[in-house]
């Protein structure tokens, strides 16, 4: 006898427990429910909507659980259509778990292709996974142009909505299947917890509900607790990052020492319009080419301008509450290969006061130029 029960509220999906006696980790106890009905009003609008947790597996969220979730999802190893920055991560753990490779197309005229992508489906493929923006050099998709193309060939879709959250973009609304969120990063908000959320639209919420059961993926209470305190916060704090953010990009366009400044929410920025036309804000993520003569000079003017830097922090991990940067690294790109001009520098817009990060990032060009 199954001890789960579905209750509609509104349009969620909520699932409950018959007896509080049976709760255990991979099914539920007080803090995760209240998490997943969180997650799952947020994410919804105009039909049901429902929400699955991660936690910490063998390997992270939005890394190797979720791709063990899109493993799942497909009846035999068939070829995905994926980001390029995805391809080594979702090749990896098939091959390291169960010695399989499995076929990867990348979307060989770059991120921008939209309803292009018609040209590299098989007839046994079975998934497309987006980013909107992706990582690192922020490249818009058409969501609901690629989606519209998957569907008709029977695929799913899945998307990294990490950098915009549910607050600013809800891919479900946009004909997403499957939408994958780091809870790491702005949902919790203090760079002190590991976990993440895989959401699914009513067609595909069962087999996902299945998949998290036999994989055994499950989030812990008090990660699910301390993820619930960052929501209370979540709303402002991304408005503060979005602001911040934007206003330090802009600045930086008009700097002598950067060579292009690279966020969606720029008139500038080539993916401008697809952000402006499905995207109701931006948060605190963004890069830069700092100005380089010279390929030599690449690294050592990077790592100039970072060791120079007081308050920002050296990270990959964002989403927190502090200021982050990185020397970002694309050299096994093969298609949205790295912009020319200089290295690039990868911000997150931290929660300090703008005027303070502005000094700071001034620092780090002064000591930039003395190399």
């Amino acid at each position: 006898m199954s001890f789960l029960k579905k209750e509609r509220s509104g349009t969620v999906l909520v699932l409950t427990m018959d007896h509080p006696a049976t709760r255990n980790a991979l099914t539920g106890n007080t803090a995760v429910e209240e998490f997943v009905q969180a997650c799952a009003e947020i994410q919804a609008d105009r039909s049901i909507r429902v929400v699955i947790l991660t936690g910490e597996g063998p390997v992270f969220s939005s890394g190797g659980n979720v791709k063990d979730m899109q493993r799942y999802f497909q009846q035999k190893l068939s070829p995905e259509i994926i980001r390029e920055e995805y391809r080594n991560g979702i090749q990896r753990l098939p091959r390291a778990l169960y010695n399989l490779d499995v076929p990867v197309i990348a979307a060989v005229n770059g991120p921008a292709i939209g309803a292009g992508i018609e040209q590299l489906f098989k007839p046994n493929t079975k998934l497309v996974h987006t980013e909107a923006p992706g990582s690192n050099t922020f490249e818009m998709q058409d969501i609901p142009a690629i989606a519209a193309i998957a569907h008709k060939h029977g695929a799913v879709v899945a998307m990294d909505n990490t950098w915009a959250t549910p607050v600013y973009f809800r891919p479900l609304d946009f004909g997403v299947d499957i939408s994958i969120h780091a809870a790491t990063k702005y949902p919790a908000g203090h760079s002190d917890i590991l976990m993440g959320t895989v959401s699914a639209n009513a067609k595909h919420w069962e087999q996902l509900k299945e998949a998290n059961i036999t994989l055994g993926i499950c989030g812990a209470p008090d990660d699910a607790y301390q993820v619930l305190r960052g929501l209370r916060t979540m709303g402002i704090r991304l408005e503060r990052h979005y602001e911040s953010a934007l206003a330090v990009a802009k600045w930086l366009e008009g700097r002598e020492e950067v060579a292009k400044v690279l966020h969606p929410a720029l008139p500038s920025f080539k993916g401008h319009d697809i952000w402006k036309r499905d995207f109701k804000g931006a948060s605190g993520i963004f890069s830069f080419v700092l100005k380089a003569d010279s390929a030599e000079q690449f690294k050592p003017k990077a790592h100039a301008f970072l060791d120079a830097l007081s308050i920002f922090g050296l990270g990959w991990s964002w989403g927190g509450f502090e200021c982050l940067a990185v020397h970002v690294n694309l050299n096994d790109r093969r298609i949205a290969k790295a912009p020319e001009g200089g290295p690039l520098i990868r911000l997150q817009i931290g929660l300090e006061d703008v005027a303070d990060i502005k000094a700071d990032i001034e620092r780090g060009f002064a000591a930039s130029n003395a190399v």
